[in-house]
């Protein structure tokens, strides 16, 4: 069985408040939360409240690199002399912070320019973009979809960034930011690495819908995968259709993403900029694939319908394919 603990993020934050979950029967303890002094002390009672002892710890399980789920990662795991696991593709943006970051900020860099984002609102998005309290590097077990720690199974389920995983036990599932109660996690903002983002988040809720009923989500308490698994799929396509009119009733021949995001959601600016985009750039390459849009390339990517209108059933999820 698991238990979970509540971890305030802070003011001003998208997510809100985190779950993360601790297995004491398995040593296990998954996305320890941000790297706040009040979550480090409300971690360290939950897990005592649990009946584990932070020396009882063997494993630290990250299901995807953000901050507000791997941030007391490296801590938790020094403190408890504890393995730290994390799947490939995210582990170097935990186990080698300091360089990973440099690259992520140059590619966040490139991946904005080409969505057509203002100079001044690129300087915004990265200015804020502040340095996280982790060590430079931490040793890192880097996972492979299918492998089992401790009885935890890893479900790689990419979308939201690119390594991220789901974990299973044979009692429950643990979702990390795949579904969440009350709102849809960014798709393509939320890493840049992707070149296929909503098509491999969707894949990916396709993938796990049919392991359990209920599910552990990373941000609030249990939820029913297919309600939440019909709710994304639902949503997904009224923005890729709202995408659709977007582009087709411009002015302009071609559209940005950036110009997209800002009739789909208004102005923007910092790390909202940066999501909406990403969220734009993201259904506007998913319906290139699907063959409705076509994609002009150039220092700054623009798309143009092919169709004369939205078809209905639109193709928007893919076969599944974990990278």
């Amino acid at each position: 069985m698991s238990e979970s603990i509540r971890l305030s993020v802070g003011e001003g934050t998208l997510e809100g408040t985190n779950s993360a979950y601790v297995l004491p029967e398995r040593g296990v303890v998954i996305d320890p939360g941000p790297p706040s002094a009040s979550a480090w002390t409300a971690l360290r009672d939950g897990i005592t409240d649990a009946g584990l002892a932070l020396e009882g710890i063997d494993h630290v399980i990250v299901t995807h690199w953000h901050i507000d789920h791997a941030g007391l990662a490296c801590r938790l795991a020094e403190r408890a002399d504890a393995s730290l696991h994390v799947h490939r593709n995210d582990a170097p943006l935990v186990g080698s912070y300091a360089t990973a970051r440099d690259e992520r900020l140059r590619r966040d860099r490139r991946t904005l320019a080409r969505w057509g984002l203002p100079t001044s609102i690129r300087a915004d998005v990265i200015d804020r973009d502040t340095p996280s309290p982790l060590p430079d590097s931490f040793p890192v077990a880097r996972r492979e979809d299918g492998d089992v720690v401790a009885g935890v199974e890893f479900v790689h389920t990419p979308g939201h960034t690119s390594g991220h995983v789901s974990l299973k036990t044979d009692a429950d599932v643990f979702l990390g930011d795949l579904l969440l109660p009350t709102y849809t996690p960014n798709v393509g903002g939320s890493d840049t690495r992707l070149r296929d983002p909503l098509g491999q988040y969707l894949s990916s809720v396709t993938r796990l819908e049919s392991t359990r009923e209920c599910g552990n989500p990373g941000h609030g308490t249990e939820m029913c995968i297919p309600d939440a698994s019909d709710g994304v799929r639902r949503h997904h396509r009224e923005r890729a259709e709202a995408a659709f009119r977007a582009i087709s009733s411009a002015e302009s021949a071609a559209s940005t993403p950036w110009e997209v995001a800002k009739r789909l959601f208004g102005e923007m600016t910092g790390v909202h900029a940066k999501f909406g985009a990403g969220e734009a750039a993201a259904h506007l390459q998913r319906l290139t694939a699907v063959g409705i849009v076509e994609r002009l390339d150039g220092e700054t990517v623009r798309y143009r319908p092919v169709a004369d209108s939205y078809p209905a059933d639109v193709p928007l999820t893919p076969s599944f394919r974990s990278a």
